[in-house]
């Protein structure tokens, strides 16, 4: 008779770790990338609006055209991370978006404005929902949250980043081309270079992952497997059935207020600072960072109280619902506020954006099979990500027709308590 032996008792503990020191660095480097490429524009915008003679509007609908493209391909980003192969999805992802955002610096007119961004949608579709998939192809329920965090984490880093970055690219006038498009051109190299290096670096799963001890690889698989078998009601569900799950809905409509929220203030902060203090478009990118700084360790935390309380909606709900107050205050106040008091109305706005979203992330995994999780989470992130336009183009609809940003600002404040009245009707489902 044979006798299975436990593992010791920090094998676990220590898989997870090797786990994650080895892919987290290098997936957090990627979102990074693609959320610079994705909110540049923003402070391109700041002399690009100028020089094509852009309006609001314009500008707002060029922004937020991005995630009509990006919906398209949202659902077969994510299966195709589960089903084919993560590092050539990934790898076709990086260089196809790098060269259209390379290639946006190069526009002179309304409608090719229009067309690069939305091509740029179509090109990042499958990179977040494939990113998400693959965590819950390589991480535990437990460790979820905590891995989406740090993920995640990358959206206010990338906004730290991206000012400073972009204050130094707008000085650039080389070759007789403006700042605002060498922005663009550079910021889209970094992809091109992944998407060669994620090629031979990412493993598609945990039984082909070599560089796991052979210990820690089995104990991965089989708890992975374990996971699987205590959802054996739930892995017979089909594609059309997954994505019809009132929670996986409800999930859709939660995203939907906070990428309405977190793109609206992404892509509108930097012009709303330059006119609430008429500063230049260099000291108007550094201000921008400070937001981001104060939301990364708020973020963080929420997603390793989420896993260490194993609750998920609250943690979702209050941030939002947290945001959405402080925008409410920043709209009210928006015609006398001073720069200080508008830069923390926005610094607590931003973190209760992107708070919510390692609990957010966490659900589907932990009430989904992993093949039925990767057609939820396209679905989730396909149709959420339609507020990445709504924000947008509403700030910019609304200040071409008023004159002002409090308009738009309760129109966003108003998506992010949306965000969190629908998170508190999801399934209070525990992690396995």
């Amino acid at each position: 008779m044979t006798v299975t032996l436990p593992s010791p008792p920090n094998l676990g503990a220590r898989t997870r770790s090797h786990v994650t020191r080895r892919l987290m660095p290098y997936l957090f480097l990627l979102y990074v990338i693609a959320y610079i490429d994705r909110i540049n524009i923003g402070f391109a915008g700041l002399e690009m609006t100028h020089e094509l003679h852009f309006s609001d509007k314009v500008f707002g609908l060029g922004s937020g055209i991005f995630f009509i493209g990006y919906t398209l391909l949202g659902i077969p980003g994510a299966l195709l991370v589960h089903r084919w192969s993560a590092r050539r999805a990934i790898s076709a992802t990086l260089l196809t978006w790098g060269l259209v955002a390379s290639g946006t610096g190069l526009i002179h007119a309304e409608s090719q404005f229009y067309i690069m961004r939305f091509t740029l949608g179509i090109a990042e579709a499958a990179f977040f929902p494939g990113m998400i998939t693959y965590l819950n192809i390589w991480y535990v329920a437990r460790d979820r949250a905590k891995a989406v965090a740090m993920f995640m984490a990358a959206i206010p880093v990338s906004q730290v980043l991206v000012a400073p970055l972009s204050a130094v690219l707008m000085k650039a006038h080389w070759h007789g081309l403006s700042g605002w498009r060498w922005l663009f051109i550079l910021e889209g190299l970094p992809a091109l270079v992944c998407g060669f290096i994620s090629w031979y670096y990412l493993t598609d799963r945990p039984r082909d992952a070599h560089w796991l001890a052979d210990d820690e690889r089995a104990w991965l698989v089989n708890e992975l497997a374990n996971e699987q078998t205590r959802k054996a009601g739930v892995e017979k569900m089909s594609f059309m059935k997954a994505i019809r799950q009132k929670d996986v809905l409800l999930l859709c409509l939660t995203y939907f207020g906070g990428t309405t929220g977190n793109y609206g203030l992404s892509l509108w902060l930097p012009k709303i600072i330059q006119k609430v203090g008429n500063f230049n478009a260099v000291t108007t990118s550094w201000i921008c960072a400070i937001p981001a700084i104060a939301a990364i360790p708020i973020m963080i935390a929420n997603g390793w109280h989420s896993d260490r309380t194993g609750e998920r909606v609250w943690h979702t709900a209050i941030p939002r619902f947290i945001g959405g107050i402080a925008l409410a205050i920043l709209a009210f106040t928006i015609a006398y506020i001073d720069v200080p008091l508008a830069v923390a109305a926005f610094s607590v706005a931003l973190a209760g954006v992107v708070a919510a979203y390692p609990p957010l992330w966490a659900i589907p995994g932990n009430v989904l099979s992993i093949s039925a999780a990767a057609a939820g989470i396209g679905l989730i992130s396909s149709l959420g990500n339609l507020g990445g336009f709504a924000g947008p183009y509403i700030i910019g609809y609304l200040s071409n027709r008023t004159g002002t940003y409090a308009g738009g600002l309760w129109a966003v404040a108003a998506a992010l308590f949306l965000s969190g009245v629908v998170a508190l009707m999801v399934s209070r489902k525990r992690p396995d």
